[in-house]
């Protein structure tokens, strides 16, 4: 088959199953059936404490297939999923599928764990370090799957994807099974990528080294969910769970690149009372949003919210004014963690509700203004995240396919060539954002708007900025570094990447 992004992709992939090609971001949007949850009810007086994890699994009785979860709001400081999978393969159980919101180099002992057998799937939104390099070697026996934050909601809720045990890292959680993510040694912030997963999978352990009286205050994520609790010495490192103060890049070509971005935000005419805006953590991106707020003091505009993984440079806008509100669903730096605990306009932000397509309405349909990165973009604007110039994964969508489509204006910001190869390609190595959702690319050297925006270019071209075409971008970058060659990757497919919706819009090829 062949999608509407012009992959071709196979009806049927074994170890995942029949194929839903990717045929337009909103071409699966209607009524919706979400699954049931299973809730086991519990008597007055019902201890949930166990006294450790060896125990916790006694009770949950996990055998062979199975799927389980983690979240990643520990990032590369957590300890959690690595504790829980040397246990179950002490205990001799096999062909686990890890359901893991990201997963980052701290959980490199997860190839060993593929090898043997014990990990024979993994659905997950992003992906770095050996574990990725495993799976783009062929070594996870059925191929990866690779979702959005939004779709990984809507898969859970819809019951795409059956959860049977979840495990919760909780920074604070107290004797009945109530969490939250601001207090306690490990602290991260929001907890809005593990609030499917508590709600929909079949049973739900909250782990935590900040073992409180009940009730805990807030809660994040409540009892009802919670079917035991176990106290360990530590959840995380903080050192890998927050880095400190995110800063603003100083590289001169980078903040070329922020300050051409900025202009065209303000030249869209978005730049206006109640906008909303989101970007990422990167140096780049957050020198558009230093940019943003020279703009917005100049304009006297009150923005209505940012979103999304909140830093310490949103945080200073919302408390500069410029925004009303912030809509988080994970903490990058501690200033944001101290904002969330602190500020009650900084509000939680589930996944579903952050970028889930088929709610009655997720966040990123508000948003004016996206900020996003590539790795490669092609002519037809379709953006990889994924995969590598090598095509070894890398990376994953995140949020980048949900906020996409949503925004009214969706901004990729890069350089043109990164490591002497051009990011400009006929055709990307894997498409993650279609080109139909990304309206403008600004590099260094010149700035491409999307041509089915043709309402934004006539306003572009009543500016200074140097407009050129995708392809005039391609070509002059090709000067400089030449044609690189194009990888050749085998025939089997290790990962397949999965929409927002659930469809199919690219598969990851095992490398040679």
């Amino acid at each position: 088959m062949t999608s509407i992004s012009g992959r071709e992709i196979p009806d049927y992939i074994q170890g995942y199953g029949p194929v839903k090609p990717f045929q337009g971001a909103f071409s699966d949007v209607g009524t919706k059936t979400r699954t049931a949850a299973k809730l086991t009810s519990v008597i007055p007086n019902h201890e949930k404490v166990l006294p450790g994890l060896d125990e916790a699994l006694d009770k949950l009785g996990i055998t062979d297939g199975m799927t389980i979860s983690f979240h990643h709001h520990l990032r590369n400081g957590d300890f959690i999923l690595n504790k829980v999978m040397e246990s179950l393969a002490a205990r001799g159980i096999k062909d686990l599928t890890v359901a893991a919101s990201s997963i980052f180099p701290v959980h490199a002992p997860l190839v060993e764990h593929m090898e043997k057998g014990v990990v024979t799937g993994l659905v997950t939104n992003y992906m770095s370090g050996p574990v990725a390099e495993a799976v783009s070697k062929g070594k996870l026996k059925k191929p990866a799957v690779m979702q959005t934050h939004g779709g990984r909601a809507r898969a859970i809720e819809s019951g795409d994807l059956h959860i049977d045990v979840a495990f919760l890292a909780a920074p604070t959680a107290d004797t009945y099974g109530n969490i939250n993510g601001i207090y306690g040694k490990s602290a991260c912030g929001s907890l809005g990528y593990a609030a499917a997963d508590a709600e929909y999978a079949d049973r739900t352990i909250a782990i935590t080294d900040n073992l409180v009286p009940y009730p805990a205050c807030p809660i994040e994520i409540s009892q009802v969910f919670i079917d035991y609790v176990v106290e360990v010495d530590s959840i995380g490192d903080p050192k890998g769970i927050v880095s400190g103060t995110t800063k603003i890049t100083r590289d001169p070509v980078a903040l070329i690149i922020a300050k051409r971005a900025a202009e065209v935000i303000k030249a869209s005419g978005l730049v206006r009372e109640g906008m909303s805006f989101q970007t990422g953590a990167g140096g780049t991106s957050l020198a558009v949003a230093a940019e943003l707020k020279t703009i917005m003091r100049q304009e006297g505009v009150v923005g209505s919210f940012a979103s999304g993984g909140i830093t310490g440079y949103l945080v200073e806008m919302l408390e500069e004014g410029l925004f009303r509100t912030l809509f988080d669903v994970q903490c990058f730096d501690l200033k944001a963690i101290q904002s969330y605990r602190d500020n009650p306009a900084h509000q939680f932000m589930s996944a579903s509700m952050y970028g889930n397509p088929h709610t009655k309405g997720a966040v990123v349909n508000h948003l004016d203004i996206m900020i996003l990165g590539a790795t490669e973009i092609d002519t037809d604007f379709n953006v990889n995240v994924t995969t590598g110039s090598d095509g070894v994964i890398m990376g994953g969508s995140g949020g980048h396919s949900d906020t996409a489509a949503g925004s009214k204006l969706a901004i990729v910001v890069t350089n043109l060539m990164k490591a002497r190869l051009p990011i400009i390609k006929d055709k990307v190595m894997t498409v993650t954002t279609p080109g139909e959702s990304v309206d403008v690319l600004v590099t260094e050297r010149g700035i491409a708007v999307n041509p089915q925006r043709t309402d934004l270019l006539e306003r572009l071209r009543r500016t200074k900025l140097p407009l050129m075409t995708i392809k005039e971008l391609k070509g002059l970058a090709e000067t400089i570094t030449g044609i690189p060659k194009a990888i050749e990757p085998s025939d089997e497919i290790v990962a397949v990447v999965e929409y927002r919706d659930g469809s199919v819009i690219d598969v990851v090829r095992k490398v040679k």
